[in-house]
């Protein structure tokens, strides 16, 4: 089970995002706040912090790369908010209206260690976090995890996508967690520069990694 905080100033946004997130059976939302400092007592115990953040300044100073706090997962459209996130713990950018699914995934590809970056904020985020000067290097930095291969497991998944079939779907045809399965939806998403199953079907298609 993956435990959760959700912080929001918003009521109906911290509402939402729990609920959206409660969906998923592998996870617990386990305090919801307005603030990081109303979390702070829970975050030695919670394995992602979702933060919805719509300014640039945001505190964050309770986070750090111990392996004590949680990984972060932050929703916002103003890229410059994702600065606060530089040295920490494995985090993630989603925008505000990322879709039930995006952020179940991210939350996940989080608990397993990975980097969650939504592709249309992934250029000026890994110009602000990783410190690359210029368009040149973002473009090199996206063009050499673009050619990361599928595992055969996520070609798997993604030919699966493609007929259609929904993560409980799939989880059952290659037996395997529905979890699991949006852990390597996730990783689908990344490797492909894809921001829907659509896209990531589309994208597969074209480098022939589906056959439809």
């Amino acid at each position: 089970m993956i435990r959760v905080a959700v912080a929001a100033q918003v009521l109906a946004l911290r509402a939402g995002l729990s609920a959206l997130l409660s969906a998923d059976e592998a996870v617990e939302v386990v305090a919801e706040a307005a603030s990081l400092t109303e979390l702070e007592p829970f975050l030695p115990d919670i394995d992602v912090l979702v933060l919805a953040a719509s300014r640039p300044a945001i505190g964050l100073g309770g986070l750090s790369m111990e392996e004590t706090s949680p990984a972060v997962l932050m929703l916002t459209d103003d890229v410059k908010a994702a600065g606060a996130l530089a040295g920490l713990r494995p985090w993630g950018v989603l925008p505000l209206e990322a879709s039930a699914e995006e952020l179940q995934a991210a939350v996940a590809a989080l608990h397993e260690g990975l980097i969650v970056i939504s592709p249309s904020l992934a250029g000026e985020a890994i110009e602000r976090l990783v410190g690359l000067g210029g368009r040149e290097a973002i473009a090199q930095a996206t063009a050499e995890t673009s050619v990361e291969p599928l595992t055969e497991r996520e070609r798997q998944v993604l030919q699966l996508l493609a007929q259609g079939l929904a993560n409980k779907q799939i989880a059952a045809s290659l037996s395997i967690s529905e979890h699991t399965v949006k852990f390597h939806v996730s990783g689908i998403y990344a490797k492909l520069g894809a921001a829907s199953r659509t896209e990531a079907v589309r994208l597969g298609v074209q480098q022939g990694l589906v056959v439809l």
